[in-house]
């Protein structure tokens, strides 16, 4: 059995559809466990970020993927300072040799996206974490319309939902959704291809 833990703040809701996606994918492969561990604004205090419960799931897992909507250009504050509190496992290389991926999203084609996923590949290598990239080709290149990697993102995973500010429901592109799909179940079967 191999464990996967998707690591992620959401803070309108559409990171966290992707997570769902992601884990979708993660379990379409057998012996594969995933597991959702969204933080929370209530887990930093003083600006601190902890949550032992989180930290022991995140060493014990075999392969850990990362999420945070891109805001202004990087990963959101929540993010970051889970990132600053994982320190203490970078400092034991505890994430040594494990499986790293990692999404994002954010309300405009581009907005910079690609910074949230270079700054989580960095983090991942000073780890010493092995990254996975995306493994999709753009479909429209392939002559389809389910809008796969429709960003073109090959660091990891995209998503782009324009800002609503009616309030409605967060909802993904569904190109978006097939591509977190595709992501997750690439990641399970690399960390078990890992494990023999």
């Amino acid at each position: 059995m191999s464990n996967i833990a998707i690591v992620y703040f959401s803070g309108s809701g559409h990171t966290h559809l992707m997570a769902e996606a992601i884990a979708t994918g993660a379990n379409q492969v057998p012996s594969t466990q995933v597991e959702l561990l969204r933080i929370q604004g209530e887990d930093i205090t003083n600006g601190r970020w902890r949550n032992d419960e989180y930290m022991a799931k995140l060493n014990q897992a075999d392969g850990i993927i990362f999420g945070s909507p891109t805001y202004m250009g990087g990963v959101a504050a929540q993010f970051k300072a889970f990132i600053d509190a994982a320190s203490e496992a970078w400092f034991q290389q505890a994430w040594k040799d494990k499986i790293a991926g990692g999404f994002t999203h954010s309300s405009s084609q581009s907005g910079d996206k690609q910074g949230t996923l270079l700054y989580m590949a960095i983090n991942a290598a000073q780890h010493s974490m092995i990254w996975v990239n995306a493994g999709d080709m753009p479909s429209h290149y392939l002559g389809k319309d389910d809008g796969v990697n429709r960003l073109g993102s090959f660091m990891g995973v995209m998503g782009y939902t324009p800002m609503d500010t009616n309030g409605k429901p967060a909802e993904i592109y569904e190109g978006d959704r097939l591509t977190a799909i595709n992501y997750g179940k690439r990641i399970a079967e690399i960390v078990q291809r890992f494990q023999k």
